[in-house]
């Protein structure tokens, strides 16, 4: 994979002058739920949507990894791909793929020149009282820019949630459900069932709903929705799932589940098992996509090797390695922090950690509180909605004591710091990790690794003025998954009324949004909401508001 990079100075100023007004728009982080804009928008523009399949993802954790999964196995079938994704590390063209590959500035500022006028003519009705926020102007100009290509067909990760978000104007032949768990609760429902309620929008009828293995009350909400529509549905654990798997040098070897039965061999180029879990259901996905058959295990193998996902358990550097990951959440730092402890030694590792307000930092920190030796607290400098450090290092000293916590409001600070700290005297196998938030990655990836094409593996070297140079290392990838207890028992076949009563009344009562945001929840949909989100790397040319998920 490559990162775009413009043709010019120039090239690369417009680029920036456009995407800082883009984010100038209603930002992720307020959410305005409805589809009025965005279907007023697809309207205009012919619905581009609709001119392809879309494989639509949902879910608390693991999506983008796992759409990089589908998307790589998809190409290696020999079809044309678009994906789209959110939030973005380094540049907003990240979030738009086609073939695998981020849009080139040019193109993305021709596809926004091209749908202006349309997204003009959306903001002059003031549809809910809002003009067009960012993500959905974004999401239009996806869609169009694979109608254009074209594709043969979309990956969508949602922005967050599912039934109002705005990707879910199309409708999804596959529709993928990772692992949920609690995060933005402020906004999606203080419960897994009600978070479930409104990730579960994305499935349709007469599609495909692929669920990887969740908690019970989450399993039995997307089961519900899943018959209430008519959708088929395929079950971790029962339809396909991980069989076997074995660490290996610069990641691990798996046996998967697929239609037609097991594919050994397969390498993915990723650590963790959840990273694991995640490629069963891409695996999944890919095979409902083409009609239940199974693809040639050699295209399998070789469309697992080729993926790439920066940002999830990434190295970039080797002396000493330093990882970046973007969880966000206790949820996916548990699966971090378990994929740490399998597949490597470090002693010590040292922590940078950022994370967002909103967040729940406490419970983030105190997955780490028996893998991290020493913890360098620091803050984002590109946007105001993240954690001070100090805050954040008095949260800290609670969970790891004040004696393993130092701060650094600077990220260039904290990774300096932070590779003292790690070179100590009797470090055996020193290792930096860079983790707590999308944005917080985001900064640092630009910091170690700037705008080249990763597909040029380059360690980092920090020299002793504080200059981040580039050399040579590997890269490698991950992404949040679940290691709670998961339902993998989904039973039988269903019928529409196998769940009984009480499941009766449960739709619009058990925190589904489907006629518009709950009471408790309603000023943080409305125009003045400052509600905050995080994990997403939505940036332009650098960081922008998160929005997403993740």
């Amino acid at each position: 994979m490559s990162e775009p990079i413009p043709a010019s100075s120039s090239a690369a100023s417009g680029h920036a002058e456009i995407a800082a007004a883009l984010q100038a728009r209603w930002p992720e982080h307020r959410v305005a739920p409805s589809l009025a804009r965005i279907a007023a928008l697809t309207e205009l523009l012919g619905d581009p949507q609709r001119a392809y399949p879309v494989i639509q993802l949902t879910g608390t954790n693991g999506k983008g990894s796992t759409a990089a999964m589908i998307d790589a196995l998809l190409r290696s079938v020999g079809l044309r791909t678009g994906r789209f994704t959110s939030p973005h590390l380094m540049d907003v063209t990240e979030r738009i793929r086609i073939d695998g590959e981020p849009i080139s500035y040019e193109r993305f500022d021709e596809v926004w020149n091209e749908i202006e006028p349309y997204v003009a003519m959306v903001d002059q009705q003031q549809l809910d009282g809002v003009s067009m926020t960012f993500f959905e102007v974004i999401t239009g100009m996806a869609y169009a820019a694979f109608a254009d290509a074209p594709v043969d067909v979309a990956i969508v990760e949602v922005g967050l949630g599912g039934t109002w978000d705005a990707t879910n104007v199309a409708d999804a032949q596959v529709a993928v459900i990772t692992p949920i768990d609690l995060d933005h609760t402020h906004l999606l429902g203080d419960t897994v069932e009600k978070i479930a309620t409104e990730k579960a929008g994305i499935i349709k009828a007469g599609a495909t709903a692929i669920l990887a293995g969740q908690q019970p009350e989450a399993a039995r909400v997307l089961l519900e929705r899943a018959a209430e529509v008519g959708a088929s549905v395929q079950r971790e654990g029962l339809g396909f799932g991980v069989l076997d798997r074995v660490m290996g040098v610069g990641g691990q070897q798996l046996r998967l589940d697929s239609a037609e039965g097991p594919i050994d061999e397969i390498f993915l180029p990723a650590y963790g098992a959840h990273q694991a879990e995640n490629a069963a259901v891409a695996l999944a996905a890919a095979e409902a996509f083409t009609g239940l058959n199974r693809i040639d295990p050699d295209v399998v193998r070789e469309g697992f090797a080729a993926v790439e996902v920066p940002g999830r358990l990434e190295v970039v550097r080797r002396s000493p390695p330093i990882i970046l990951d973007a969880a966000h959440n206790p949820h996916g730092a548990r699966a971090t922090a378990a994929a740490i402890a399998e597949s490597f030694d470090f002693n010590p590792l040292v922590g940078v950690i950022a994370i967002m307000r909103d967040k729940d930092a406490e419970g983030l920190l105190r997955e780490y509180a028996d893998t991290l030796t020493t913890v360098v607290v620091t803050q984002v400098a590109s946007t105001d909605r993240g954690m001070a450090a100090d805050d954040l290092a008095d949260l800290a000293a609670g969970i790891f004591g004040s004696d393993r916590v130092q701060v650094e409001p600077r990220m260039d600070d904290a990774i300096e710091t932070a590779i003292a700290l790690a070179e100590i005297d009797g470090a055996t196998a020193p290792g930096v990790l860079i983790t707590g938030s999308v944005i917080a990655v985001g900064e640092a990836r630009t910091l170690l690794v700037g705008h080249r094409p990763s597909s040029a593996p380059g360690a980092v070297a920090v020299t002793g003025d504080g200059v981040l140079d580039a050399s040579s290392a590997p890269v490698i990838d991950e992404t949040e998954s679940d290691d709670d207890a998961k339902d993998y028992s989904y039973g039988p076949e269903y019928g529409g009324d196998q769940f009984g009563d009480e499941f009766a009344a449960e739709g619009e009562d058990g925190g589904d949004f489907a006629t518009g945001p709950d009471a408790e929840h309603e000023d943080a949909y409305g125009p003045l909401s400052d509600d905050i989100t995080d994990d997403v790397t939505d940036d332009a040319g650098q960081q922008s508001p998160e929005g997403g998920q993740q």
